[in-house]
């Protein structure tokens, strides 16, 4: 029976990573201050003229204006955001989306396209035809339309880059690691695809090699996935929660940089803490020296 062993080596810690300069961390129950000059923001409050941390995170000051901005947190949308969701519920002219916020977002039936492209009202046959475009448990990528009052999500599918996804892998990150930039559709040089939402759901698919107009984002390709692609995936999944528990952000040339390093390991190794480290500090390396 043959053991994979590896000895423990020394490795070098980088020291020219860039330090976090003036994060004032606290902890709930911290003074941030007995200035009564101060107004009070989100997480905090006051007590016997202290301003008092109620959650744990970063002080974040904006004039006399404090808050705290916490570390961990639900998905707080905004307009244009892009969003992973999966269905949890069929009601009366909309889907309730489950996207790591604090409430379930909504997808109206007249802000997805029709199957056929079809601009028009929608009747009550498109109505009770809603659970054929979408059922419980089907996943989709789609845009924040608007913030509802109480904080839910407004959403809508209407490009052909949204709408219902296929065949992938979904990888569950928290929001704060997503980096946010113009686009969050790449197609990696490595042979596979990904959607990075901004509420931290990462979907990882064969790249598409037809996209069909006239189905409106609701037919998806059930043919099998090759093996190589399937490879492929994995291993972007894999190098992606390697990202996630070494606090990197993520985004394209952070997880191109990373599948790189780890192409020589194989796909289960990726996740080993000593070849998950040797992998994290290939790809800061290239990142500072890109950045550079």
């Amino acid at each position: 029976m043959a053991a994979d062993l590896r000895l423990p080596a020394p490795r070098k810690r980088s020291t020219d990573l860039p330090k976090e300069q003036g994060k004032h961390l606290v902890a709930p129950g911290d003074v941030i201050t007995t200035d009564s000059g101060f107004m009070r923001g989100h997480g905090t409050y006051m007590d016997d003229e202290k301003l008092v941390a109620s959650v744990a995170g970063v002080v974040e000051r904006v004039n006399k204006l404090i808050c705290v901005r916490p570390l961990k947190t639900r998905f707080n949308g905004e307009v244009g955001d892009v969003v992973v969701g999966r269905i949890t519920e069929v009601q009366q002219k909309r889907w309730k989306v489950e996207t790591n916020s604090r409430l379930d977002s909504v997808l109206l039936l007249s802000s997805v396209n029709l199957p056929g492209g079809e601009l028009r009202r929608r009747s009550s046959e498109d109505e009770l035809a809603m659970r054929e475009y979408l059922q419980e448990g089907d996943l989709i990528s789609a845009e924040v339309q608007s913030v509802f009052a109480d904080g839910a999500l407004s959403l809508h599918t209407r490009s052909l880059k949204y709408g219902k996804l296929g065949q992938g892998v979904l990888v569950q990150v928290s929001p704060s690691l997503i980096k946010r930039r113009k686009t969050h559709f790449h197609n990696l040089t490595c042979g596979a695809s990904i959607i990075l939402g901004n509420n931290g759901y990462v979907w990882i698919y064969p790249t598409p090699t037809e996209q069909n107009e006239e189905a409106g984002g609701f037919v998806t390709n059930t043919e099998p996935v090759p093996l190589s692609d399937r490879e492929v995936i994995s291993r972007l999944r894999n190098c992606i929660l390697a990202l996630s528990m070494h606090k990197m952000l993520l985004y394209d040339t952070s997880i191109l940089y990373s599948y790189e390093s780890a192409f020589h390991h194989q796909i289960k190794d990726i996740l080993k803490p000593e070849i998950m480290e040797e992998i994290i500090e290939e790809t800061r390396r290239r990142i500072l020296e890109q950045e550079g």
